[in-house]
Formats: C-alpha cells, structure tokens, sequence
C-alpha cells in the first residue's frame, strides 16, 4: 500500500502541475498567484514544492467546540467522530416510496440526532426542506439547529451573503465573530467540481470560513466513468490532486485553518451513468482516502453507511454495513452520512437512520476488539464450573454480561416464531424513533442571545413564524 501511496502521489503532483486546477475566482486566482504558483486564465498550474509547502501549514488536529462542552469534538488522530445524513431532498417511508422533505423532517432528525449517544454534531443539510425557499435557506437551518441542540454545528452550503449571514449569527450565540477564531464552532463542506474545479460561491464559503478560523472540509466526489477516469486508480489520483489543490489554497487564504482531506470518490453505475455508493469499489476509494490523508498528516472525513438502495432492505443492509465497516476499519476521523441516507445520497429515511444506528453499535463492539488479561480469560472460572458444567449462573457471568457483549435494540434474535419476522423487526424500528423523539427535551438557549437572534434574522428579511418558519 505505501508504494501504491507514493505512486498516487506522484500521479496527482503531475496533475496539478501540467493539466492544473480552476478556482472561478478572481480574489482567490490574485492570492495564489502573488504566492508564486503560475496561473493561466482560471487554471492554477502547482508544484509538487508549492502543494507540500502549504500542506505542512495545517493543522493535524484540531478541537470543534460545542454550546454544551460535553460534546466538543477532537479531529484527528485515530479517533472517530460520526455525522448523520447530509443534502437529500427527499424522504423515503419503509415501502420505498418517496416524497419531498419538509421542514419538520428536519426538525425531527434535529431531535433524533440530540437524542443520540452516537453524535457530537448537528444540523448542516439534515434534509432541504421543500417548504423552505431553497436560496439562503441555511439560515434558518442553523437557526433551528442552535435552538434545538447544543451540540457541535455542521454548517450548510451557499455564497457571499448566506455565509457571512451565519458568521453573524454564531457572533451573536458565542460573544462575538472574534472568539470563533480561539473556539471553533462549525464545519463545512466544500466540494469540488469534478474534474479540477471549484465554483465561485465555494470559494466565497471558503474564503469566509478560512478568514474566521472555521474548519473546512476538501471534499472530491469524483465519479469513475463520468467525472474521473474509469479505473479507480485514475479516479483515486484525480480526487487527491483536487483535495490537495483545496487544503493548499484553504492556507494560502488563512495559515493555519483547520482543514480535513475529504473523499467522497466512488464509481458510476456504466449501466445508467448514475453515482454508485454501495459497491465494493466506494469501499475501496473509502480505504484509499482515508491512507492518503495519513499520509499527508490531515484529519479525513470520508465514508458511511453508504448504499444504494431505494428503501430499507437487505440492500440496505449490506452495503451499509460494507462501507461504513471499512470506514471505521481505516480509522476515518469524521463520517459523514453515517446514519439515515439512502438510495445513492438522494434520500433520507427515518427507519434507515435507526438501522444505521444499529450499525454503529455494531461495529464500534467489533472494533473495540478482545481485551485479554487475566480477568478475561477466566481461567479460574472454567477450573471451577469444569467439564460439563454452565457459565450462565457464574458471578464473573453476572459480573461482565451487561458490557461484554452487545446487545441489539433493533435486531432479532432467539427461535423462530409464527409471528412475521420482518413485521417484528419495523416494529422494533418504530419503536426505537419514537423513543427517540419522545425523550426529546430542548436544551436552554439564554432568551436575549435568542431575541437578538430573532431581531437579526427578521432584520434580513426573514420571518420566523414558529408555525412554518417560512421565508418572505
């Protein structure tokens, strides 16, 4: 793997060096060019010198602080953080069938994400709610997400404007714009344009985000056979140059802004051109990203329960389970889409997102591994019982069956019944969401940071109707 590494590398410096980056941005062309890499038009041309230079500027490991300090969050290392679903429009019910997403769908996964052990973020993209005028919707997003949750924030897309709106507004929740640089805050995604461009208004979110010390992440979402070569080694080395061009300008705008190396790449489906998500070849662009951003000695986000299904089935099943355990195997520091996205990234769905979290359970009990001492081992304990005995009425059995192993909410277990199975196991679905939701207690948020919030947001021409929260 490190000879592979070392080759991909080369690969992309070549990239970024003879075929070039775009950046629709005149600002941002002007600050890479008075730093002495060459550009033409709109196309950055990188040394391999330049890339490595500003690379070494960021940061391998930063700190995201939350409203509630129990749930600050440390990027980096080997540590894992997970993030629900992120961008889908639409909502599908557990017999695949799909509508749009509305504003309280978004409110709900709001809840179920508070409510979540498994979580230390929240909000971003949960759902684009249909009822929300999509242009400078964040606002509001974020809005419901401080009101409803002190967790860490996930922030959400958009340009100029929009982005110095929600500057803004954590100015007013945390004491002022200048303490966000000392605590960050929130996070975003900025995605690349496949092939070797970035749009203009992700440059303005960049730039913003960059000059306020708010972590960013670079994330490529190259698709093999329509946006990036065929073959996953043409794919894999085109997202790192696009990765490595973004975390190199993200310090050439701002020295020193925490940054992660994303990687979203995966392979199209030849059949119809459409992204794949669940397939063997996502795991393995998951297994590539993660490596390349150890490499380099960035914090990565990558991977998820990532399927293809169109509602919740063994489809599902599986190729979740594929991606997200390679996720967690390669120690991916911040998955996004861990929890509730279906059918290729283009819906949510409540009953995946409680599947999901089973998931998770799963494999953060897989991934713990065995503890072998001499207390596990209980030598003495099966000298005791001895041949032909049981373990089952044994104090060191009292004594570790409630940690030692895992135990599903959702998932059935024992001997087969009369009763339908998998009517037995969407019960257990049901019951888990609303559990969930109906344990929900809003967290306080101080009422003048909340009226100050409120007078800002109508300041800019939206009303904040408690009933819809609709836009004028």
């Amino acid at each position: 793997m490190k000879v592979n590494l070392d080759i991909i590398h080369e690969a992309s410096m070549k990239i970024l060096k003879e075929t070039g980056m775009k950046f629709h941005h005149p600002e941002v062309l002007k600050m890479i060019e008075q730093k002495g890499v060459r550009v033409s038009g709109k196309t950055a041309f990188f040394t391999e010198n330049q890339i490595m230079e500003w690379i070494k500027k960021a940061p391998g490991d930063f700190t995201v602080y939350a409203r509630n300090p129990k749930y600050n969050m440390r990027i980096g290392g080997d540590h894992t953080e997970y993030v629900p679903g992120y961008g889908s429009p639409a909502i599908v019910d557990i017999h695949g069938v799909k509508r749009l997403a509305l504003y309280c769908d978004y409110i709900n996964f709001l809840k179920i994400v508070h409510q979540s052990d498994y979580f230390k973020m929240n909000g971003g993209i949960l759902v684009q709610p249909a009822d929300l005028r999509a242009v400078n919707s964040y606002p509001v997003m974020l809005y419901s997400t401080v009101t409803h949750s002190d967790k860490c924030i996930l922030g959400g897309p958009g340009g100029d404007r929009e982005t110095r709106m929600v500057m803004d507004m954590l100015g007013i929740i945390f004491g002022g714009k200048d303490n966000l640089i000392e605590k960050p805050r929130i996070m975003t995604i900025i995605s690349t344009l496949s092939p070797l461009q970035i749009d203009k208004d992700t440059l303005d979110t960049l730039m913003i985000y960059a000059r306020h010390g708010q972590p960013v992440i670079i994330s490529p979402t190259p698709m093999a056979g329509t946006t990036a070569p065929v073959t996953l080694a043409g794919a894999i080395a085109l997202a790192n140059s696009e990765a490595l061009a973004g975390i190199a300008v993200t310090q050439i705008i701002n020295e020193g802004t925490p940054v992660m190396y994303g990687f979203q790449t995966t392979t199209a489906d030849m059949k119809t051109g459409s992204i794949a998500m669940g397939s063997p070849e996502r795991a393995l662009c998951i297994a590539y990203g993660a490596r390349l951003a150890k490499f380099y000695g960035i914090p990565s986000r990558g991977g998820g329960t990532d399927n293809d299904a169109l509602c919740v089935s063994v489809q599902s099943g599986y190729e979740s389970m594929m991606t997200m355990l390679v996720t967690c195997q390669e120690k991916v520091n911040l998955i996004i889409h861990s929890a509730g996205i279906i059918a290729g990234f283009a819906a949510m769905s409540y009953e995946q997102f409680i599947v999901d979290l089973e998931i998770i359970g799963m494999i953060n009990r897989f991934i713990k591994g065995v503890q072998i001492n001499e207390e596990t081992l209980a030598l003495d304990v099966i000298k005791k019982v001895g041949p032909g005995g049981e373990f089952i009425t044994s104090p060191h059995t009292l004594k570790y069956c409630r940690n030692e192993p895992w135990t599903p909410e959702i998932s059935i277990r024992g001997t087969l019944e009369d009763k339908d199975p998998a009517e037995s196991l969407f019960f257990n679905i049901k019951k888990k969401k609303e559990k969930l939701l109906s344990a929900y207690r809003k967290p306080e948020f101080p009422a003048d940071v909340h009226s100050e919030l409120i007078s800002y947001l109508n300041g800019k021409g939206f009303d904040l109707n408690m009933a819809t929260l609709q836009q004028r």
